[in-house]
């Protein structure tokens, strides 16, 4: 996982996408470059997923079977996505470039950074109240 994670984040510094002035650029229609990007990354992925789940039975790292996971569409999805989406225009920064922007030397960043770790905090928070609500409703009711 390290890795794989350390190729990506030299990929993303390689290729510039690691300064949300590059991403912004995008997002603002200026610069097409992370399209490309993506595209490339997309393309990469489609060929090791066809080639590992077609030649090999388990997952050469961890040993785990190649299962599919499927997810529905829903609200939480597309809230979560706008979100997100949000977050992304307004800093620039997705969260894998945000550490490889750090490992470049730009520390600004790390704003960023603690905004993502404290929405996720936010939402396990607001997610474990909403849980535990909800099982106390459906006690009530079954008794």
């Amino acid at each position: 996982m390290y890795v794989g994670g350390s190729i990506f984040g030299l990929g993303l510094a390689v290729s510039g996408m690691a300064r949300p002035e590059i991403v912004l650029d995008f997002l603002q229609f200026e610069d097409f470059g992370l399209l490309f990007v993506m595209g490339g990354a997309a393309v990469v992925t489609g060929i090791v997923f066809t080639v590992a789940t077609r030649y090999l039975d388990r997952a050469p790292l961890t040993g785990d079977a190649y299962t599919r996971r499927l997810k529905s569409f829903d609200r939480n999805v597309v809230v979560g996505g706008a979100i997100f989406g949000v977050g992304w225009g307004l800093s620039g920064i997705c969260p894998g470039a945000a550490y490889a922007s750090v490992g470049i030397g730009n520390y600004p960043v790390l704003l960023a950074i603690a905004g993502m770790f404290l929405g996720a905090y936010a939402h396990g928070y607001w997610r474990s109240r909403h849980t535990n609500e909800t099982e106390q409703t459906a006690e009530a009711v079954s008794e």
